[in-house]
């Protein structure tokens, strides 16, 4: 008697998972952990992960599965990350540019502190922030994807906004 495969063992149907999960996959975990280049490597990890055990997850858990192996592969990066950072020399270079050293100046200073204060926010404000002002998600999904409810998202939203005006809003 043949063995029955999973449809997430199915070549096509693990493709339209991939394509329907890939992206909002990457920016949750932008969002989450901040590294572009690392959300890509993660999320392509996440996906040979589910692969690899596409027998014993099911469609209905799949979902669950690559989020949690995502955030676990965060969060390990993030620990060899710090390590890393904690003996690596930092190195300044001035790059030659056409616009005017006070302007390049005062451009720099304010990506600075705009990127600083949006660090600075937070693990869940940060992450509702970015979600709803960059990837334009509404609270509702935010909420969906964070399984929390709408309340907390607004909430979170909220304090986000007062602590980036308080930090930035002098500019």
């Amino acid at each position: 008697m043949p063995e029955q495969k999973d449809p997430l063992c199915d070549e096509a149907q693990f493709d339209a998972f991939y394509s329907d999960h890939a992206r909002s996959l990457r920016n949750f975990i932008y969002y989450k952990f901040g590294d572009a280049d690392q959300s890509d490597d993660v999320v392509q990890e996440s996906f040979i992960r589910l692969w690899k055990n596409c027998a014993k997850v099911t469609m209905e858990t799949a979902k669950g599965f690559l989020y949690k192996v995502a955030i676990n592969l965060s969060t390990s990066f993030k620990r060899s990350e710090k390590v890393r950072l904690n003996y690596k020399e930092q190195v300044v270079r001035l790059e030659t540019n056409q616009e005017s050293p006070e302007y390049v100046m005062l451009e720099k200073e304010f990506m600075d502190k705009l990127t600083e204060a949006i660090a600075s926010l937070p693990h869940r404000q940060r992450e509702v922030f970015l979600m709803n002002r960059v990837e334009k998600k509404t609270y509702k999904e935010i909420a969906e994807l964070s399984g929390v409810s709408v309340k907390a998202i607004e909430k979170s939203m909220h304090k986000a906004l007062l602590k980036l005006r308080a930090k930035i809003g002098d500019v």
